[in-house]
Order: C-alpha cells, then sequence, then structure tokens
C-alpha cells in the first residue's frame, strides 16, 4: 500500500528533469560544505593522527566510496527521494525504515546545520567588520537563525534556483582551497610532502584509527544529500548515482590536497603554528591563511568558509524537506509534509518545518551552553556511520536473490557495499565505547561523556518514537515492506 501524491509532474507534485549531472554533483559537493568541513575537522584529525592525517582522511574515504556505490546501485533500482527511508524500509522492514532511514538521518542534519548556521554566522559578522560581535553568542545566534531563515526561502523557492546559486558558491570554495593549498606548499621553509603520510599503519592503536575515521566521515558526510533530488533529476535512475560516485571522489582529491598542503607547511606539532595546537586545531584555514597568503586574499578564504556553511545550509534544507515527502508520501508522517508549493513544485511546508526546527534546536543548544553544542556536534558522527552502516547492509539483503547473476551485481551490490556497511558499523562500536568515557567532549553526566548520551541518547529517543508513530501510522508500519512503492528485486 502506498499513498502518494498524483498532481504535478511526478507522483509526488516534483518536477522531473529539473538538474542534470553537473548539477547533481554541485549540490552534493555543497552539502558537504568542504572549504568548512576541511577548516573545521583537519586540526582534529591532526591531533589523533598526527602526520598520518592523509592516512586518516584516505582511510576514511574508503567505506564512504563503498558506501556510495551502496546508494548509487538502490538508487538505480528505486528512484525514491526518500532513499534510505524507502530502501532501509524494503530490505528490513518499517521499523528499521523509520528510525534509521529517517529519524537518525534528519537528527543528524539538525545537529549539524546548528554547526553550519552558527560557523557561517561568526564568519559573516567578522567579513563585515563586526569582529567584536563574532564573540558574542547573542549576536552569532541571530545572525544564525537569519541565515537560516534566508536559506529556507531560497530552498522553497526550487532546485533550479538552488542549483543556480550553488554553482558560485561552489567554484569560490574550490578555487579559495586551491589558492591555498598552491601557496602553501610554494612556501619558504615548506616541508615536502611525504608519500609516509598516507601510511594505513602509521596510527597509534586502533582507538585513535577509529576516532580519525569517525572524524573523518563528518567531512565526507553529505555528499548523499543529492540522491534526494533523484526524482528531480534528469535520468532519475542513473544520473544521481554517477553524482554521488564523482563527488565522493572530487572531495577526496580537495581534501587531500589540502592537508598535504598545510601539514608541508605547519607541520603536526601541538605547540606553536602547528596543526595539533589549541589555537589552530579549532579552524586550520582561519590560523594559517594570513601568514599563507596575506591578509587580502587571506579574507577570501574566510568568505569562502562562510560560504561554504551557508551553502550547506541551503542544501540539508533540500535534502530534508524531500526526505519528509516521501515520509508522508509513503504514509509514515502527516500528510501535510506532503504538500507541494503550486507555483515552485518545492516541499514548500516541509522545508519551512525543518527551517524552523533547526532554528529552535539552536537556540536550546545554544541556551543550555557552547559545551552542550560542542558535544552534540561531536556525537553526529555517531549518527553518520549507523544510517551508512545500515544502507550498506540493506543493499545487500535488498539484492541478495540476484548477487550471484554476474559479477558486476556480486561486487557493486555484494561485496562492496557488505564492506562499507561492516566498516561503519565497526566504527561506530569502538566510537561509541571510547565516547563512553567522561573525558570524551567537554561535558559529562553521572561519570558518563555527554557525548555519548547525545549520540547513543538520540537514537533511543529516536526508538521511542518510532513505537510513538507505529500507534499513528497504523497503515505504513502494519504493510511493512510494502509500504514504500516500487518493484521487488525478484521480478528483475
Amino acid at each position: 500500500m502506498s499513498t502518494l501524491i498524483t498532481t504535478g509532474t511526478t507522483t509526488k507534485g516534483l518536477r522531473p528533469g529539473s538538474v542534470g549531472l553537473l548539477a547533481s554533483v554541485a549540490l552534493g559537493l555543497s552539502s558537504v560544505a568542504p572549504a568548512y568541513s576541511i577548516a573545521v575537522t583537519l586540526g582534529f584529525v591532526t591531533v589523533v593522527a598526527g602526520d598520518a592525517a592523509p592516512a586518516a582522511l584516505l582511510l576514511g574515504f574508503v567505506p564512504i566510496l563503498l558506501t556510495a556505490f551502496a546508494f548509487r546501485e538502490l538508487n538505480r533500482e528505486l528512484p525514491d527521494c526518500g532513499t534510505t527511508f524507502v530502501w532501509t524500509t524494503r530490505a528490513f522492514g518499517p521499523f528499521a525504515g523509520w528510525l534509521s532511514g529517517g529519524w537518525v538521518v534528519q537528527c543528524a542534519t539538525l545537529i549539524a546545520m546548528t554547526a553550519l548556521a552558527r560557523v557561517g554566522a561568526g564568519y559573516l559578522l567578522g567579513l563585515l567588520g563586526l569582529s567584536d560581535r563574532a564573540g558574542n553568542g547573542a549576536a552569532v545566534t541571530v545572525t544564525a537563525v537569519l541565515l537560516l531563515g534566508g536559506a529556507t526561502l531560497l530552498a522553497r523557492r526550487g532546485l533550479q534556483l538552488a542549483a543556480a546559486v550553488q554553482y558560485a558558491l561552489l567554484a569560490l570554495q574550490l578555487l579559495a582551497l586551491l589558492a591555498f593549498g598552491v601557496a602553501a606548499l610554494a612556501a619558504d621553509g615548506a616541508t615536502a610532502p611525504s608519500p609516509g603520510w598516507l601510511d594505513p599503519f602509521g596510527f597509534d592503536g586502533f582507538g585513535p584509527f577509529a576516532e580519525a575515521v569517525i572524524l573523518c566521515l563528518y567531512i565526507y558526510w553529505g555528499w548523499d544529500a543529492l540522491i534526494t533530488a533523484n526524482e528531480e533529476t534528469v535520468d532519475s535512475a542513473r544520473t544521481p548515482g554517477r553524482a554521488a560516485v564523482i563527488s565522493t571522489l572530487v572531495l577526496l582529491a580537495t581534501y587531500l590536497f589540502t592537508a598535504f598542503a598545510a601539514i608541508s607547511f605547519a607541520g603536526t606539532g601541538t605547540e606553536g603554528g602547528g596543526l595539533g595546537s589549541p589555537d589552530n586545531a579549532a579552524d586550520v584555514l582561519a590560523a594559517l591563511a594570513p601568514a599563507v597568503l596575506g591578509g587580502g586574499l587571506a579574507t577570501v578564504v574566510q568568505l569562502a568558509v562562510c560560504v561554504s556553511a551557508v551553502s550547506a545550509l541551503l542544501t540539508c534544507l533540500v535534502g530534508s524537506s524531500r526526505a519528509t515527502l516521501s515520509m508522508a508520501s509513503h504514509g509514515a508522517l502527516p500528510r501535510r509534509f506532503a504538500r507541494i508549493h503550486p507555483r515552485h513544485g518545492t516541499p514548500a511546508f516541509g522545508t519551512t518545518v525543518f527551517g524552523a526546527a533547526a532554528a529552535v534546536v539552536l537556540v536550546l543548544l545554544t541556551l543550555l551552553s557552547a559545551d552542550f553544542l560542542g558535544d552534540a556536534i561531536l556525537s553526529v558522527g555517531l549518527l553518520i556511520a549507523l544510517y551508512y552502516g545500515v544502507t550498506g547492509l540493506a543493499c545487500v539483503w535488498y539484492f541478495r536473490r540476484t548477487l550471484r547473476r554476474s559479477a558486476r551485481d556480486l561486487l557493486f551490490r555484494g561485496l562492496l557495499p557488505l564492506a562499507g556497511g561492516l566498516m561503519m558499523i565497526a566504527a561506530f562500536a569502538r566510537t561509541a565505547y571510547d565516547m563512553v568515557d567522561p573525558g570524551y567532549g567537554s561535558t559529562s553526566v553521572g561519570g558518563v561523556g555527554g557525548v555519548f548520551l547525545l549520540g547513543v541518547g538520540s537514537i533511543l529517543l529516536g526508538a521511542a518514537a518510532a513505537l510513538l508513530a507505529r500507534a499513528r501510522f497504523r497503515a505504513f508500519f502494519r504493510t511493512g515492506r510494502d509500504s514504500v512503492a516500487g518493484p521487488t528485486v525478484k521480478d528483475h
């Protein structure tokens, strides 16, 4: 049983053919916010991995690429804007689909949006010459809420406009990172990059390795937002999958180049100007750009990080509103989330609700404490590893009857997604174990780390919410895998 909207030009009212391959890649890259992500994560990866930071970026990319293959194959079979919600439901049933593919994804996105809005607001105030306000919590929060409002209005207008804006924002980010990297490698005193920095055995045990990989998941996470636009994409069965693989490869090249350049220029020390020092770790680009590029061009890098955060806000809204549209269309959320704007052809209600929810979460976390907000952001890695891992396993289970049909199916629908899913689940389990330590992060309650409580607690809260949803949306939970549209793989 499936209750799908029939207004507009698709079963859900979306506009097919709105974006092509290039626009899909742009949306995927923008949702990751490459300039922002590498700026605020590379230092912490260096603290954990030292000179092996590039190796961590490379190893962290492996499960991401394997998961991208799972997304590609599942999208070919079931091109639905609900993506992992639909795929997990078809593979493991409605409870797993609602929790892992719905709640966990949306929870991770909401928390990430609070960080994106705050970082974007802080950089914007600094660029406007209001550096004193950039250190004021109230001013940053108000500016962040305004940025969320602007991104929400833009996302309501449609994918074509959003993609056009993303081209300019993404170009600025990539050019700024390229300029920074070239200047850092050519600077006086910069050391020559070493192949040893890619040594996969350069970690001090499995614990640091798992922590570094979880950190790297955060900087790669977000490319799957482009898949949620599959029903509006040219050749929806193939283009989103191709765009997912292309965008992840571009991210890998960008991050490795930037990491090699930053380490060559500053080293990985924990004192002075090293990437691991407290003054530099929180924002590598802000700390190094003035010395590498000079004041004027450093401002361009700051602008790139600012627009990186803002553009990621936009694609978060695009992806999340389409995920809730799919859930509502299949009877797993209130029907209001399936409403399509009559002129713009977008899920306007869901976009507005999600933008407002992000603003509320931002204000609440800020009022609790800056430390609490920081730990909430750290907990996102757990949520990412969980739903990526479940999606990889869902791919294997969904295609299990046809894996021996060809060598290609066995590899891309079986072995590679299985390896990616198991790697994600292993990283989730090990990092959750480490997060129990009250010293992990900035807060603790009753001798248990606050990051663990926020990450695992949000998953347990989602399980309780799923039980409530089962009572409210009986038809969806009763009909099981048949609640979502699409053919079964055994029919092919």
